[in-house]
C-alpha cells in the first residue's frame, strides 16, 4: 500500500482552570457500529492503541451524557470511541434518534461502520463456535440476514465503511491509522483501490469504475504475468486510442468531483477501479488516479486489493 499523507501533532489541551481565556477543544467522538463478526472488536482495540478512550457495548441513550462528562473531566478526555451494536437489543433502536439529537445540538461525531460479506461473517462464527446474537437458536445465516436488514438505516449514516472480508490484521491497522491517527480537520482522505470483479466488488466503495473495456494485456504472452505497474504493461494499455480518450475524460471527472466532495464535507472518499482479475488494467488506472490526486494536493493512498491473487511474476 502506498500513502501520501501529511502528519500533524495534536497538541494536548491545557487545563481549563488555568486557561479561562482559551477555548476548550471539542472531543473527537467516534461511534463504531456494524455487523456482528464485521471486526468491531478489532477496530476498538486498534483505536485504543491510537490513544482513544473506548467504551464497548454502550446503550445509545447514554452517549450524549458520556460526551458531556468527557468534556468536563479534569484532564479533558478529547478522543472517545463508543462501540454500539445490536448486543444492546431494544436499546439499539434509539441510536438514530440519538444521532439526530446530536446533529441538532451541533455535536460533531464520526461513525465507523464495520462490515463484511455474509460468507465471511458466517465463516468467522463457525470458526469461533459462537451463536449469532440475533439468532441464538437458529442458523447463523438467519441472524446475519436479520441484522443486515436492521442496520440498513444506520449504515446509510456512516462516515466511513470498512469491509473486512479480505483484510489482514495489518491492513486493517493501516486503514484505522489513516482515518483516526491524525487530527480531524486535515480534510478529505481519498483511497484509490484496484480490484478484480471475479473476486467481488468492495463494499466500502463510494465510486466504482469498470475498466474492462480497455485493451487487456492478459492476451499478450509477454505481458500476461506482469502487473499494470510494470512499464511495458502500462505502455501497452496507455498507447491505445480508447485509453487516451478515456484518461482525458477521467481526469476531467476526477478534477471536477473531488472538490465537490470536499465542499460537501465528506471525510473519506473510496474510488474503486475494477477489471477482470485486478492485475493489469485496474492497477494501471488506479495508479493514474492516485498520481493525479497527489499532483493536485489531495491526501490519498493507493491499494491493489487483488493483485497478488493472480499469477504475478513481476510487480
Amino acid at each position: 500500500m502506498e500513502t501520501q499523507n501529511q502528519n500533524e501533532n495534536v497538541q494536548p489541551v491545557e487545563s481549563p482552570e488555568n486557561n479561562d481565556d482559551k477555548e476548550i477543544e471539542k472531543p473527537r467522538i467516534i461511534i463504531v457500529t456494524g455487523m456482528s463478526g464485521g471486526g468491531k472488536t478489532q477496530a476498538c482495540r486498534l483505536l485504543e492503541d491510537l490513544g482513544y478512550f473506548c467504551v464497548d457495548n454502550l446503550p445509545p441513550i447514554f452517549i450524549p451524557k458520556f460526551v458531556e462528562l468527557c468534556s468536563h473531566a479534569a484532564s479533558h478526555v478529547n478522543r472517545v470511541v463508543f462501540v454500539v451494536d445490536t448486543r444492546s437489543r431494544e436499546f439499539f433502536d434509539k441510536l438514530l434518534q440519538v444521532l439526530e439529537d446530536m446533529d441538532k445540538a451541533n455535536q460533531d461525531y464520526e461513525m465507523l461502520f464495520m462490515d463484511a460479506t455474509d460468507d465471511a461473517i458466517i465463516r468467522r462464527y463457525k470458526e469461533t463456535r459462537r451463536r449469532h446474537p440475533m439468532a441464538p437458536s437458529s442458523r447463523i445465516s438467519d441472524g446475519v440476514a436479520k441484522e443486515r436488514t436492521r442496520l440498513e438505516s444506520v449504515r446509510s449514516k456512516a462516515t466511513y465503511v470498512i469491509d473486512t472480508s479480505n483484510l489482514r490484521k495489518g491492513d486493517l491497522r493501516e486503514k484505522i491509522k489513516q482515518l483516526f491517527g491524525k487530527h480531524e480537520g486535515m480534510g478529505m482522505n481519498i483511497s484509490v483501490l484496484s480490484f478484480g470483479f471475479k473476486f467481488g466488488m468492495p463494499l466500502d466503495a463510494d465510486m466504482v469504475l469498470d475498466v474492462r473495456f480497455l485493451p487487456n494485456p492478459f492476451y499478450i504472452e509477454s505481458l500476461r504475468h506482469k502487473s499494470g505497474s510494470v512499464p511495458e504493461v502500462a505502455a501497452y494499455i496507455e498507447e491505445k486510442p480508447v485509453t487516451q480518450e478515456f484518461l482525458k475524460r477521467l481526469d476531467s471527472m476526477i478534477e471536477f468531483l473531488a472538490p465537490q466532495y470536499v465542499k460537501e464535507g465528506k471525510s473519506q472518499l473510496v474510488i474503486a477501479v475494477g477489471c477482470t482479475g485486478g492485475m493489469h488494467r485496474s492497477v494501471f488506472i488506479a495508479r493514474h488516479i492516485f498520481d493525479l490526486l497527489v499532483k493536485k494536493g489531495y491526501s490519498a493512498n493507493l491499494e491493489h486489493r487483488d493483485l497478488m491473487k493472480n499469477d504475478v511474476r513481476e510487480v
